[in-house]
């Protein structure tokens, strides 16, 4: 693959990670004054700003290779919601406690699994943003599985909607482990994670957590035809109103 065919892709594989943690940061800050403890609150507050920092990072670098002079915030800011490359599973709405806290860490145990994996990306810019963010993903999913324990194997109330809430998010699982061609031929050249690969990994990890909390895994789902490509749940047109809006009615505004 020559530059310029790679420069695709790359832009497509920058923007799919950072769409991941752009939308799934920005559903963890809807808990801000919500959350059922302070201390939660803030941890939850301290996540989301991880992710959105390693946001800015990533789109940052998509912009910079895309070559069209266009910045994180304006990919952030300035995308239709038909142009957003993260999976479904991180925009699904909050819902109660026990809904967030499944979607949060069956991202999480992917996600700690990736960045291990791309510390040895062949990219300059990946590789030194992959050693910075494993160990906030390792946090992410240390706090992310404890919660998944305390609330299985809490109450019958707790255990039941945690029951719940992965009879519902299950399904969109798969598509964590798809991959197209463009990303294909980058995991070729050493430059991406081979997903396929983080599936044993990950499962282990989630079935390692939910046996301590005495909760079951489902079986797996249909994987997803077109990954990354298909349609949005209609919630991210939601969220992205909400998000966008600030930016949008003041196009070029400094802060």
């Amino acid at each position: 693959m020559s530059p310029v065919e790679e420069r695709g892709p790359l832009v497509d594989y920058c923007s799919r990670l950072g769409d991941d943690r752009l939308v799934l940061g920005h559903r963890l800050s809807e808990w801000c004054g919500h959350a059922p403890i302070l201390e939660e609150e803030l941890a939850l507050a301290n996540v989301a700003l991880d992710l959105i920092g390693q946001a800015q990072v990533l789109l940052g670098i998509a912009a910079e290779v895309e070559g069209r002079g266009r910045s994180a915030d304006q990919l952030a800011f300035f995308r239709e919601a038909i142009d957003y490359r993260n999976v479904v599973l991180v925009e699904q709405p909050n819902g109660d406690f026990a809904r967030t806290i499944v979607r949060q860490f069956l991202f999480d145990a992917f996600d700690a699994a990736l960045t291990t994996a791309l510390r040895s990306s062949a990219d300059s810019r990946i590789a030194p943003w992959a050693a910075k963010a494993e160990a906030e993903s390792a946090y992410h999913l240390r706090h992310s599985r404890g919660w998944v324990i305390r609330l299985g194997d809490g109450t019958e109330e707790s255990h039941g909607r945690m029951e719940a809430a992965i009879a519902d998010l299950w399904r969109f699982t798969p598509e964590l482990f798809a991959a197209d061609d463009g990303e294909r031929r980058l995991v070729e050249r050493g430059i991406a994670a081979d997903t396929s690969r983080l599936r044993e990994p990950w499962l282990r990890e989630v079935a390692a957590t939910f046996a301590a909390a005495g909760l079951r895994v489902p079986e797996d789902g249909s994987v997803a035809a077109a990954p990354r490509r298909g349609p949005h749940s209609e919630h991210l047109g939601h969220l992205l109103a909400e998000m966008q809006i600030v930016a949008r009615s003041f196009p070029g505004a400094e802060w």
